[in-house]
């Protein structure tokens, strides 16, 4: 049986999305534009995590259903 999200859960949802999607975008963006190797990498691993997350919630949202029908 999924489960279906409410107008405000797909919105807290959705903004969770975008807030990892854009942290993930920007540590990348900052691994390849720093010089320093370990602040590169570290910011290449938070990009991972991001990336990771975000992936996570969109699954969860997959998984568990759409919009509740009104």
């Amino acid at each position: 049986m999924k489960y279906r999200f409410d107008e405000r859960q797909l919105s807290a949802l959705e903004a969770l999305l975008e807030g990892e999607s854009l942290a993930a975008k920007k540590a990348k963006l900052y691994s390849v534009t720093l010089l320093d190797p370990a602040l590169a990498d570290c910011m290449a691993h938070l990009a991972k995590r991001h990336a990771a997350r975000f992936a996570q919630l969109f699954a969860f949202l997959g998984e568990k259903g759409g919009k509740a029908d009104e």
